[in-house]
């Protein structure tokens, strides 16, 4: 009897709670203006042909310099969180680190600064920065830069220079030059679009807000691996595809002219977009019965990642809790970090739709 009430008592379901506290309820009680935040979901701009022209984004970032962020944060890992995916490459997966950060020795026996170090020197600098620095003072920066292992920042400072003074010296390699210049690279809106809008507006950096420490060594080849890569394409193949797929697909394909690329932009961000990408995705993926764990951890990952992203765009306001920020991200992510920072009290969402008329 008493091990048949133990199984009744562990299968039942526990009435829900409600949280003594919600932070949306208290926006009304900051001290001054409230911090802003606008999430722009964009398209991977890599998969684009090599032959795009870059031009083909001014007119977003004109629409977006409307904005005028004081902070832009991007879809990268840090120096610091590339440091712990090489260092746990045991828990991560050295696929991770392969995937998503640039291996940094080259730079630092060039510099002789391992990420940390260089890092600190970053802070140092840019806390004695002038307002009108020398080109030395940019060149040298845009190397301690490279050397943090956060490029898409050390453009900004190279796009700042006046373009004859965009050369080797003060610590900047020709190397690091070829790493600027990015020749042949496929085009990527870390660089294209958010290192330029920056140099644009006198910024003088970006902040890297993504975050792979949910990954994990899972072997891709073992049954377990497979068994899990199959769920999850699955749910990305499931046939019909949303709409908005196809959608997006004719649009990406037909980018002319600058008013194509806003049309775009717009439709990825548009809130149907958002949803129906989640619904067909994430939504599939989590009503996976319990004989099939593999969608639900997907979706563990997935809101992982995205509430430690969340939490480094938070982080930037540390310093400026009134200032505007950029986060440009893959759209699928949008969704997910527009409702997790409208639950924070100092946090107001911007809507990206108005820019991008």
């Amino acid at each position: 009897m008493f091990a048949a009430l133990l199984a009744f008592a562990a299968a039942r379901s526990f009435a829900g709670a409600a949280p003594a506290f919600d932070p949306r309820l208290h926006k009304k009680e900051i001290g001054g203006r409230p911090a802003q935040v606008l999430v722009l979901g964009t398209m991977h701009l890599s998969e684009l042909p090599r032959s795009t022209d870059p031009a083909l984004f001014q007119a977003l970032i004109d629409r977006l310099a409307r904005y005028r962020p004081q902070i832009i944060t991007i879809e990268a890992v840090s120096g610091e969180g590339c440091d712990t995916l090489q260092r746990f490459k045991s828990v991560h997966g050295a696929d991770t680190w392969q995937t998503y950060c640039l291996d940094p020795s080259a730079i630092e026996k060039a510099t002789g600064l391992d990420v940390p170090a260089a890092t600190a020197q970053v802070d140092r600098t840019l806390a004695a920065w002038p307002s009108d620095p020398a080109p030395g003072q940019r060149r040298r920066l845009a190397m301690l830069f490279i050397a943090a292992n956060d490029r898409a920042s050390a453009l900004v400072q190279w796009l700042r220079l006046p373009p004859t003074e965009r050369h080797a010296g003060d610590g900047l390699t020709p190397a690091m030059v070829e790493i600027l210049e990015r020749k042949g690279k496929p085009l990527n809106e870390d660089y294209t679009i958010a290192a330029a809008l920056a140099a644009q507006l006198g910024l003088e950096r970006v902040y890297p807000a993504d975050d792979h420490s949910a990954d994990t060594a899972l072997d891709n080849n073992s049954p377990e691996g497979r068994a899990y890569g199959n769920a999850v394409q699955a749910a990305w193949n499931h046939e019909p595809p949303p709409a908005i797929r196809g959608e997006e697909d004719r649009l990406e394909k037909n980018l002319r002219t600058g008013a194509d690329v806003l049309a775009l932009y717009r439709l990825m961000n548009a809130p149907r977009s958002q949803r129906d990408t989640i619904e067909s995705d994430m939504g599939r993926a989590v009503s996976y019965p319990p004989s099939q764990p593999y969608g639900r951890q997907y979706v563990a990952w997935w809101e992982t990642r995205n509430l430690r992203i969340a939490a480094n765009i938070r982080s930037t306001l540390q310093q400026n809790p009134e200032a505007r920020v950029l986060s440009i991200i893959g759209a699928t992510h949008k969704g997910y970090l527009d409702a997790y920072l409208q639950m924070m009290q100092d946090v107001r969402l911007v809507d990206a739709e108005q820019f991008l008329r």
